[in-house]
């Protein structure tokens, strides 16, 4: 898919990305890049005897995740001005090793911003069996086509 534009974007607009299953690779790398090594994420024993009973994925890493599922749908290529910012960021539940996650994105709003135009999106990054693992409002600004 083509980069899309600020006119493009309708208010209800729906879209799901391509599923990915996290891998300890991940976690460690993300561990590695972020220096968040915190033993949630990256010890087993420490972990078995936490809430979730094993290790979980960094929150961030979820994001970062999520980011990278909504860029392989196309919509942003090269039509992107700026990541204008997030809201109502939620982690609502553990993801684990082996968990498969795909989002779920629908437009919100739209603001004309004169030469470019902010869209803000809901997104509801799922897992496997269905569950929300992560919600927020991202705000995308785009440039218009008379602009391009």
């Amino acid at each position: 898919m083509p980069g899309m534009y600020f006119e493009d974007f309708e208010e209800g607009q729906e879209f799901e990305t391509p599923a990915r299953t996290i891998t300890e690779a991940d976690i460690v790398n993300f561990a590695g890049i972020s220096g968040d090594f915190n033993p949630l994420h990256i010890d087993e024993e420490f972990a078995k005897r936490s809430r979730f009973g094993r290790r979980i994925a960094h929150g961030a890493l979820t994001f970062a995740i999520m980011t990278g599922l909504c860029a392989r749908l196309g919509m942003l290529e090269g039509t992107v001005e700026a990541f204008y910012g997030v809201d109502k960021l939620r982690f609502t539940r553990p993801v684990f090793i082996g968990d498969t996650l795909k989002v779920r994105v629908r437009v919100v709003k739209k603001e004309d911003r004169g030469n470019a135009g902010l869209v803000t999106f809901h997104n509801e990054v799922v897992n496997q069996r269905g569950e929300v693992v992560l919600v927020c409002d991202t705000k995308i600004l785009f440039r218009k086509r008379k602009s391009a």
